[in-house]
C-alpha cells in the first residue's frame, strides 16, 4: 500500500466559486486550469489504478483563499471546499482515506469555527496553511490559536509554500521573471516560515506539534551548516531594535533541534540525491511520501523511492506508517 499524503484536488463547487470571485487569475490560475485531474475524477481514478493499492490524501491547491476573497467570501469558500472534500472521502474511501481542511485565515474567529467544524463534524485529519496569510507571517500572534488547537487535536498542519510573480527578485524589475517565484521562491518561502515559527517559540509552547513541510523542508536541509552558523552568530550582525540575542537565549533548546521537529514530504519531482539529503536531515520517522499530484508525476515519485534503497522498515514508515501515526487513523 502507498499513502500519498500531499495531493491536490479542486472540487467543482469550490472551483466554480473561485472562478466567480477571481475570473482573471494569472500565473497559478493558468496552471490550475490546465490540470484536468484537479477536477476530473474519472481520469484521476484511471491513473491511480496503474499504481496498485495506492491512495491519496487530498487538499486544496494554490491560490490561498485569503488572496482572492474578502473575509466573508473566504469563509464561504472554505466551507464549500471542506464539504466537497468530505463528500469525496465518504464516497471514495478506497481512493481518498482522508482530506486536509482548507482555511480562510483573514477572520480568525470564523476560521476557528470552521476548523472545529471540519475536524469534529466532517472528519478532516488535519489542516492546510500557506507560508503567509495575505502577506502576513504565520508566526503573527493572531494566527496562534490555530496552532494551539491543532496541537490539542494532535493532528498535523500541512504547510504549503506561496509566493507570486509580484514578489520581484530585483529592485530594478517589476516582477519575478522566468517563473523564479515558484522555482526558487517557494522553497525559500517554506524555509522562512519554518525559521520564524521556530524562533518565535512554537515548539517550546507545543513540543509535540506536527507540521508537514511541503517539498521536504524547502532549502533548510541543504544548508544545515549555514543554519547552525547563523544561529550561533544571531544578533552579531544586526543593528535593529529587536533583541535577537535575548530571543535566542529564551529558547529552551538549540535551534537545530526545532528544525528537526518539522516533518518533510518527498514531493521532490523524482530527484534522488536531494531526497536523500532531506531524509538524512529529518530522519525516516519525520518523512512522509508525497507526489504533489497532479502538479507533479506520481511515477517519478514512486521510482525515486525505489532508487533510494531504503530498509523495509524505513520504507514502510515513509510510505504508510508515519501517515497513520500523524493522522491518527488506521489505513491498512
Amino acid at each position: 500500500m502507498v499513502i500519498d499524503i500531499y495531493t491536490h484536488i479542486f472540487p467543482a463547487a469550490a472551483y466554480e466559486y473561485m472562478q466567480r470571485l477571481a475570473p482573471d487569475l494569472k500565473d497559478i490560475g493558468k496552471r490550475i486550469a490546465s490540470l484536468t485531474f484537479l477536477h476530473d475524477l474519472d481520469g484521476r481514478f484511471r491513473e491511480m489504478d496503474a499504481y496498485g493499492d495506492y491512495r491519496q490524501i487530498v487538499s486544496m491547491p494554490n491560490p490561498p483563499i485569503e488572496d482572492i476573497t474578502t473575509p466573508e467570501q473566504g469563509i464561504d469558500m472554505a466551507r464549500a471546499a471542506n464539504d466537497a472534500m468530505a463528500e469525496l472521502v465518504q464516497k471514495h474511501p478506497d481512493r481518498f482515506p482522508a482530506f486536509v481542511a482548507a482555511m480562510a485565515m483573514h477572520n480568525m474567529d470564523e476560521t476557528m469555527k470552521e476548523l472545529e467544524r471540519a475536524v469534529e463534524q466532517l472528519g478532516a485529519r488535519g489542516v492546510q496553511v500557506f507560508t503567509n496569510v495575505a502577506g502576513r507571517p504565520l508566526d503573527d500572534e493572531e494566527f496562534q490559536p490555530l496552532f494551539d488547537r491543532m496541537a490539542a487535536y494532535g493532528l498535523p498542519v500541512w504547510m504549503h509554500p506561496v509566493r507570486t510573480a509580484a514578489t520581484k527578485d530585483y529592485e530594478s524589475e517589476d516582477i519575478s521573471r522566468f517563473e523564479i517565484w515558484t522555482a526558487l521562491g517557494w522553497p525559500y518561502a517554506t524555509s522562512v516560515a519554518m525559521l520564524r515559527l521556530a524562533y518565535t517559540g512554537l515548539f517550546d509552547r507545543h513540543p509535540g506539534i506536527k507540521i508537514i513541510t511541503h517539498h521536504l523542508g524547502g532549502i533548510i536541509p541543504y544548508h544545515e551548516g549555514r543554519m547552525l552558523a547563523s544561529f550561533t552568530n544571531l544578533g552579531r550582525r544586526s543593528s535593529g531594535e529587536e533583541d535577537y540575542v535575548g530571543m535566542k537565549n529564551r529558547l529552551r533548546r538549540p535551534m537545530m533541534d526545532y528544525l528537526h521537529m518539522f516533518y518533510g514530504d518527498t514531493a521532490m519531482h523524482g530527484a534522488v540525491n536531494p531526497t536523500r539529503c532531506g531524509l538524512e536531515f529529518f530522519g525516516p520517522g519525520h518523512v512522509v511520501f508525497a507526489s504533489d499530484a497532479p502538479f507533479a508525476s506520481i511515477p517519478k515519485a514512486l521510482d525515486m523511492m525505489d532508487r533510494i534503497e531504503l530498509s523495509d522498515r524505513d520504507r514502510d514508515a515513509i510510505m504508510i506508517g508515519n501517515a497513520e501515526r500523524l493522522m491518527k487513523m488506521k489505513l491498512r
